[in-house]
């Protein structure tokens, strides 16, 4: 029974995981003292409109009693060309199997669109800037003794990296990246001890525009004034 209820707690946190796009300190577009410009790379050009964000690698949750993983999410959204706006309206998460090793878990997300987020040019050590993915919100049910549904919503924070940036998370993929590094996220519901309270996230996204409708292969680059 023990290593049953470890596998449900793993299943459940793994949404927190696949839910998460970005991470290390709060980039709302208002907190920054400068600009921020979203511009086509290398090109140069203002750039607003439809956004993807492409899980890169897998996404790890850790907690207390273990770490989960998931190998497969999108969103797709949009952003103003200062920055503001970023909006998610839609989200999938794992594979046709769902996500996580120990039990099947279906994830889906909850609450769109997601709004209220942003970037900020805000350069500090190896990264550019700073997102926020606010809003979210994901519910994972998990295939054992009937099906167990646990939801967690909250606001994420990450470190954004331009496609030139030398310590980019990931550097051979040559895209704006967005890393999340034991970011927080929290239970929603149910009250109970099957889902965990709290976990930590651990993921990088890719940042693409758009460069033709449904074809998101457009670089982009956070620039302004710090």
């Amino acid at each position: 029974m023990a290593q049953r209820r470890r596998a449900i707690v793993l299943g459940t946190v793994i949404t927190a995981a696949c839910a998460t796009i970005g991470p290390a300190a709060s980039a709302s577009s208002t907190s920054s003292a400068g600009t921020t410009a979203i511009e086509r790379h290398p090109e140069g050009g203002a750039y607003s409109g439809p956004v993807q964000a492409r899980l890169l690698g897998t996404a790890t949750v850790s907690t207390s009693l273990g770490d989960g993983q998931c190998g497969q999410s999108t969103l797709n959204g949009s952003i103003n060309a200062d920055g503001t706006g970023l909006t998610f309206t839609s989200a999938t998460f794992g594979g046709p199997e769902g996500c996580g090793g120990d039990v099947s878990t279906v994830i889906t997300a909850q609450n769109l669109p997601w709004t209220g987020g942003g970037v900020v040019y805000a350069p500090s050590g190896t990264r550019d800037g700073t997102v926020t993915i606010a809003g979210f919100r994901v519910r994972a049910v998990v295939q054992l003794f009937g099906g167990i549904t646990c939801t967690f919503g909250g606001t994420l924070t990450a470190s954004g990296y331009n496609p030139d940036n030398p310590n980019r998370p990931v550097p051979e993929v040559d895209e704006a990246q967005v890393a999340v590094n034991g970011a927080p996220v929290t239970k929603v519901s149910p009250s109970g001890f099957l889902c965990p309270a709290t976990a930590t996230v651990t993921a990088t996204y890719a940042l693409l525009g758009q460069s033709t409708p449904g074809v998101f292969d457009q670089s982009l680059k956070a620039t302004g004034t710090p």
